[in-house]
């Protein structure tokens, strides 16, 4: 178990960046009887902290500054002075990380646990990240309905009753309790801490930031006082901790009028990320809802033309027919465990229309506004890449590294899955998907853990694996 330290933090956010600049937050969290520390940014005047929120004998501060755009940047905490690489402008360096943990970590070593993400902060103290992308389920938050004696019976009977359960109000505290430690000790862990305060992240949920399934579970499970209870209170924490804000107040330069959707949108030199989020609205028959789409569409209108656009879908957006694994998983031993990650996905049989919407939208963009698309994904606890070539030539790249931290499922899963997928899919008529092997390997899926690097030089793209086991892949043009 992680011991918790005083102070915790700095959590740098990228809030976007210029030629002349990069803009940051920083969140801190202090005990309630400590004055939050002075953050001074190199050549720079103190960032002035703002309260965000204070529970538990905790505060959490949350810091707004400005750094000059250059490779040497760096900002003082109290006595302890963090390099930066805020050059965005020339040639940049994007880690992609998702999966960050497994269901149940009570006991896990965290040298063990962490063993990718040591890898990963060695990766840049030679060769430095300007920005880590977190793609979803950064907290596993599955053991929440230990927290309470009621919350572990509704978890045990709620497919089975059809009467609504109560969220009392010691219930609730019990599952904030929950939340914001766990992210407390996920944040006090140091081979995170490390790349924590030194490369600006930008974040996404997905369903174990939640707890496992939330969104694709019966609608009466979803609607009820402790399904809905648990989500209003995971959203507040994922906008403290993963957002660095609250609903009064929203990140630097965030769309306040969006409240329905987390979708985050931050611009950088001739390149935007975009981050939808598929969690807020999501239903059995559905991922997004019409404030999901809403924002989305809009997040794509107002990216600069000629820009590269990185879309992070938290589920792959580009992947096999999941209507054939949905029938398999009935008779396939021992993979019935992974029944809700196949459910989520956007090529389940239940959101066949709207995965058409989403590749029409995309493509729609990478034609008309001349927009090379990259979409990064996680989710699936494998590493793959598929394409889509539209009608005009343009190729929609798709990026998946899964897990950071989550074990991978057995080989043997992996095999069958790309069988499946080695037979194809065309959600849009003659513009087929097509899911290939990382660079240098034989198989479609790694069954390894694994993070993702993206590199542009000059005006080039290129993408690399990190393996647990067979490390470090070809670069591939993007």
């Amino acid at each position: 178990m992680t011991t918790l330290s005083e102070t915790i933090g700095p959590l740098l956010f990228a809030r976007g960046a210029d030629e002349n600049q990069c803009r940051l937050s920083a969140i801190v969290v202090t005990p309630d009887n400590l004055d939050p520390p002075l953050l001074v940014p190199a050549d720079g005047q103190e960032a002035m902290p703002a309260r965000l929120h204070s529970q538990f004998g905790k505060t959490v501060w949350r810091y707004d500054f400005r750094l000059p755009s250059r490779e040497n940047a760096a900002y003082r905490l109290g006595d302890v002075i963090f390099p930066v690489a805020a050059d965005l402008s020339g040639d940049v360096r994007i880690a992609y990380v998702s999966c960050n943990g497994q269901e149940s970590e009570a006991d896990q070593p965290s040298n063990e646990r962490n063993a990718m993400w040591r890898r990963l902060a060695a990766e840049h103290a030679r060769t430095p990240f300007a920005l880590l992308l977190r793609g979803g389920d950064q907290l596993y938050a599955d053991e929440v309905f230990q927290s309470h004696f009621a919350l572990a019976r509704w978890a045990a009977n709620a497919r089975k009753e059809k009467t609504d359960h109560v969220l009392s109000a010691d219930m609730r505290m019990a599952a904030e309790s929950h939340y914001f430690h766990r992210y407390l000790t996920l944040y006090a862990q140091p081979e995170i801490a490390h790349l924590n305060a030194r490369v600006p992240s930008l974040m996404m949920w997905d369903d174990h930031d939640i707890f496992d399934g939330w969104g694709s579970l019966p609608e009466k499970l979803l609607d009820g006082q402790v399904g809905r209870g648990l989500f209003d209170v995971a959203r507040r924490m994922f906008m403290l901790f993963q957002l660095g804000a609250t609903d009064e107040m929203p990140p630097v330069g965030g769309d306040e009028s969006q409240r329905q959707s987390l979708t985050q949108v931050v611009r950088f030199p001739r390149f935007s990320v975009i981050a939808p989020d598929l969690r807020s609205e999501r239903r059995p028959t559905r991922v997004m809802g019409p404030a999901g789409w809403t924002a989305f569409e809009r997040a794509l209108a107002q990216t600069n033309r000629d820009d590269r656009i990185l879309v992070m879908s938290s589920v792959p957006v580009l992947g096999p027919r999941f209507s054939w694994i949905e029938k398999l998983l009935d008779v396939l031993p021992g993979v019935q465990k992974y029944e809700d990650d196949m459910l989520d996905q956007w090529q389940s049989r239940s959101h066949r229309a709207e995965w058409q919407r989403m590749l029409e939208t995309l493509q729609r963009r990478a034609t008309e506004g001349q927009n090379p698309v990259t979409v990064l994904s996680g989710e699936i606890h494998l590493a793959t890449r598929g394409e889509m070539r539209f009608t005009d030539g343009t190729i929609l790249h798709q990026l998946v590294a899964s897990g950071i931290a989550h074990p991978p499922p057995p080989a043997s899963y992996a095999r069958v899955l790309g069988y499946l997928a080695a037979l194809g899919e065309n959600p849009l008529h003659g513009q087929p998907v097509r899911l290939k092997p990382l660079p240098g390997q034989m198989q479609i899926y790694a069954a390894e853990r694994n993070y993702a690097v993206m590199n542009r030089r000059g005006q080039e793209w290129s993408a690399e694996w990190e393996l647990e086991g067979s490390g470090r892949t070809p670069a591939m043009a993007l």
